[in-house]
């Protein structure tokens, strides 16, 4: 898992310049902040996790970074937050004094200030590529149903925007975004990302930003669909449904199960309307190519990948954790009821409070 953070000024949310020094403090300083890293703005930090293959391992180690995560913030006066965009930015952002994100901000221009987004990252092992590609195929139509559990960003420039993740909306205008086209095998991937290079600001393979892909550094399909995530529940259980998914559609591709059939235009639709209603109106069902209740939708995943969730046995905790969005909501609804019933503070509150919650 790829954990993406913000800090914010407690009294107006605004992005705080404080990544280069947590950096410097946490950087393996312990076993779960051995492998943190800089992100592209000044006011950002990502945390790669170690590999998983349980998920009491990977809940133990999600709590005790963000733990040292908060502390860290705290120290200076900031807070650190799981959202997928800040609620107030301002100006020019500051990017992180590192070659690289001095490209991104050569090719990408005038995208730079909104480029205040914050993502969680899923790999999932593969075997090979040729396997990864067939999986990428198969998983691709789920991408809608996993953003909307993940959606985690209402605001922006202190303004609801009446979409849920608003993120989503910004990534659309990046070259290379949204759901992968269908290949034919890993040699067709390779050709087409390489064809892509050079292309539209995608100056290496990493900047090809599909929201699922095969990583380049890494023998995994890396799921890139959703909002960062205010705690750590709602954060295991988008990795706990997307190793099942991924393990289902690698399976379905050894077997030559035919991956669901759906028209590009449907389904890049689907994953805006999952951008702007998440979890509290319909969703795109790719199995009926229609317009379904999120809870049905949702149902239809599990059934989907039923074995893969089973064997591993994450039913029930995939179950409650379920049951937990629909009693709290997803990120998006808890920001805006805060908003609603406490303004800023109490949002302020919500996003300190909920970065080390586990239950």
């Amino acid at each position: 898992m790829e954990e993406e953070f913000i800090f914010l000024k407690p009294a107006t949310l605004r992005p705080a310049n404080v990544g280069d020094d947590v950096h410097a403090e946490l950087l393996g300083h312990s076993p779960v902040s051995r492998f943190i890293s800089h992100e592209f703005l000044a006011s950002q930090i990502e945390r790669p996790t170690p590999v998983f293959d349980r998920f009491e391992q990977a809940s133990a180690d999600l709590l005790a970074f963000r733990s040292r995560l908060a502390r860290a913030a705290v120290n200076r006066g900031v807070l650190a937050a799981g959202v997928g965009a800040p609620f107030q930015t301002e100006g020019w952002p500051e990017v992180t004094d590192v070659e690289r994100y001095h490209t991104v901000e050569t090719e990408f221009r005038g995208l730079v200030p909104d480029h205040l987004i914050n993502g969680l990252h899923v790999h999932v092992g593969i075997p090979n590529r040729d396997a990864g590609v067939q999986a990428l195929n198969r998983v691709r139509v789920w991408l809608p149903t996993l953003l909307a559990l993940a959606v985690n960003s209402p605001f922006w420039r202190g303004t609801d925007t009446g979409f849920s993740s608003w993120r989503s909306v910004h990534m659309r205008r990046w070259s290379t975004i949204g759901c992968p086209p269908v290949f034919t095998d890993a040699a067709d991937y390779d050709r087409r990302i390489r064809q892509l290079v050079g292309v539209g600001g995608t100056y290496d393979l990493c900047t090809v930003w599909w929201n699922a892909r095969l990583a380049e550094d890494h023998p995994t399909v890396e799921i890139r669909v959703c909002d960062a995530q205010l705690d750590a529940p709602p954060a295991l259980l988008l990795a706990a449904l997307t190793r099942a998914v991924v393990t289902t559609a690698l399976r379905d591709g050894e077997a030559d199960v035919a991956p669901i059939d759906i028209a590009p235009e449907l389904l890049d639709a689907g994953l805006w309307h999952a951008a702007r209603e998440g979890m509290e109106s319909t969703l795109l069902n790719p199995v009926s190519g229609t317009l379904e209740s999120a809870s049905a939708v949702t149902h239809a995943l599990l059934r989907y990948a039923a074995d893969a969730i089973d064997e591993v046995g994450n039913r029930e905790r995939i179950l409650g954790l379920l049951a937990r969005v629909r009693r709290l909501g997803t990120g998006a609804e808890r920001q805006r009821a805060a908003m609603r019933n406490g303004g800023r503070p109490a949002l302020a509150a919500l996003l300190t409070q909920a970065l080390t919650a586990h239950d």
